[in-house]
């Protein structure tokens, strides 16, 4: 093998990013392709290698014979001898190919598969590897547009034409941004897809992970797991919420990623083309996460409304309110994503109506069930009474007070209050369910002076109860009789009573 093919083998090797292997199949076959072409046969062909690979031979394997019926794979056993005097009939041996001997043909054929090798590797290459480096950032050059999407010059500089070639699809780019040919654009690579080309790796400057992958770099207490970054959510060109965790009480999460004077966050910001950043504090208690989630604004009170549905109630200051929603409520949608709760943002205002409306209608459907169930119910005896004491209600029924007139007869006599077992702490519980069930009439007693009226109503009354009541003298045995009566009660004559005209 010639010292050119040699210095190739080196420069392939450790110029070019090849592997030792792939040049030495690559090579191998551009030989063994143009054995074929000049013999028209390859299976005799043997290429082999020195252990550094800088140099190559190519040799014709042939069968000693007595008499060649096939030059290409058979030998005279007297040229044989002359090359291994130990050889016999039916061993093989190998002859020394110089490819100068290839003719035009040969060579270009052996050219082409090389050249149709080093493709199929590098195709191979470049999708093993950029398969595993999907998720990580990537600076690249604008080298052209085509629909909307990006194509990006992925090499060294913007004018090396081996470079490989990304995209940026348009779905991908922050509508804040805008390129010309030869600008720097740095892209997380979102996938890499195999194509007949070899690979084509998508990019993208849209999604959280290339928010978190430029925080990273910033902040270096991430990359030493002081801070952990537990969540990011992002409105591309908008806003980004950035949740962080400190796994040491003497490191600030927040400060940490903001920097001195917001040194760090300033970065962040200036290579997302001015888009907004909040960093919060992640904190386990779901309320103080939604209050910090919601910044910048200021919030009150945090109500959970149902743990289950991962509902909450914010509630804030009439002047934080547009700050805590956000333009076309923006701010609250990312908190929401961002604690993976739905919350409600409300002004203390208008909790203050809620709660009255509430309670008005809690009152109102009370009154009208409790009217009901107070007509439908007529309880007379205490051991009737809703949540009463069974055994206030039994000590009460052996002292002979069974009903709620005579508890309450007690009560105002005294009586209660002698009775063993029933204690003043008994008394006011019993008197309360008395008063929420039992409606209680007073009858006003009568006045002991009489009215005009009532005189006049009385003597009348007597006066008819007199002539109602007249008697008589029965005229046998003298015995009292009325006027109502035909016979008479004593003797049993009979009766007859004449009124004679004044």
């Amino acid at each position: 093998m010639s010292l050119e093919m040699a210095e190739a083998i080196r420069q392939l090797t450790e110029e070019g990013g090849y592997t030792k292997e792939s040049v030495k199949h690559i090579v191998e076959d551009a030989l063994i392709s143009a054995y074929k072409r000049k013999f028209g046969t390859s299976e005799n062909a043997v290429v082999r290698f020195n252990d550094d690979l800088t140099d190559v031979s190519l040799y014709s394997r042939k069968v000693i014979v007595d008499g060649v019926y096939d030059p290409v794979i058979e030998m005279e056993l007297e040229d044989a001898l002359k090359l291994s005097p130990d050889c016999e009939v039916g061993d093989e041996i190998e002859i020394l190919v110089d490819p100068h001997e290839f003719d035009r043909g040969a060579v270009q054929t052996g050219k082409q598969t090389a050249q149709q090798s080093f493709k199929n590797f590098q195709k191979d290459s470049l999708y093993s590897e950029f398969k595993d480096k999907v998720g990580e950032v990537i600076i690249g050059y604008y080298q052209r547009e085509r629909n909307g999407n990006i194509y990006v010059n992925l090499g060294r500089s913007q004018n090396d034409a081996n470079n490989v070639e990304g995209v940026l699809p348009k779905k991908y780019q922050s509508p804040r941004e805008t390129y010309k040919k030869g600008d720097r654009i740095k892209a997380i690579i979102e996938d890499v897809k195999k194509t007949n080309a070899g690979a084509q790796i998508v990019l993208s400057r849209t999604s959280s992970g290339f928010v978190r992958k430029i925080i990273e770099v910033e902040v270096p207490e991430i990359y030493d797991k002081i801070v952990e970054i537990k969540n990011i959510v992002r409105e591309p060109g908008y806003r980004t919420k950035v949740a962080v965790f400190s796994n040491r009480e003497d490191v600030d999460p927040v400060g940490a990623c903001v920097g001195l004077k917001g040194i760090r966050i300033q970065n962040v910001i200036r290579e997302l083309e001015g888009e907004k950043v909040d960093v919060l504090k992640y904190d386990e208690d779901p309320r103080m996460f939604i209050a910090n989630a919601l910044s910048p604004a200021e919030v009150s009170a945090v109500i959970i409304l149902d743990e289950t549905k991962r509902t909450a109630l914010a509630v804030v200051n009439e002047s934080q309110f547009s700050l805590a929603i956000g333009k076309q409520g923006l701010n609250v949608r990312l908190a929401n994503r961002l604690v993976d709760w739905n919350i409600d943002v409300k002004t203390e205002d208008q909790c203050d109506e809620i709660e009255q409306i509430t309670a008005e209608s809690r009152k109102v459907a009370e009154s009208l069930f409790s009217d009901d169930i107070h007509e439908e119910m007529d309880i007379e005896n205490i051991a009737d009474l809703p949540g009463v004491d069974i055994r206030v209600a039994e000590i009460l029924k052996d002292s002979g007070i069974e009903l709620i007139e005579d508890y309450l007869d007690a009560v105002d006599s005294g009586k209660i209050n002698s009775i063993d077992g029933v204690s003043a702490e008994d008394n006011d519980k019993l008197q309360k369910i008395i008063d929420s069930v039992c409606e209680i009439v007073d009858v006003p007693a009568e006045s002991q002076e009489p009215t005009e009226a009532a005189q006049e109503g009385a003597e009348f009354a007597a006066a008819e109860e007199d002539e109602e009541q007249e008697e008589f003298e029965c005229p046998e045995c003298g015995a009292r009789v009325t006027e109502d009566m035909n016979t008479c009660l004593n003797c049993g004559v009979g009766l007859s009573f004449e009124y004679e005209e004044e």
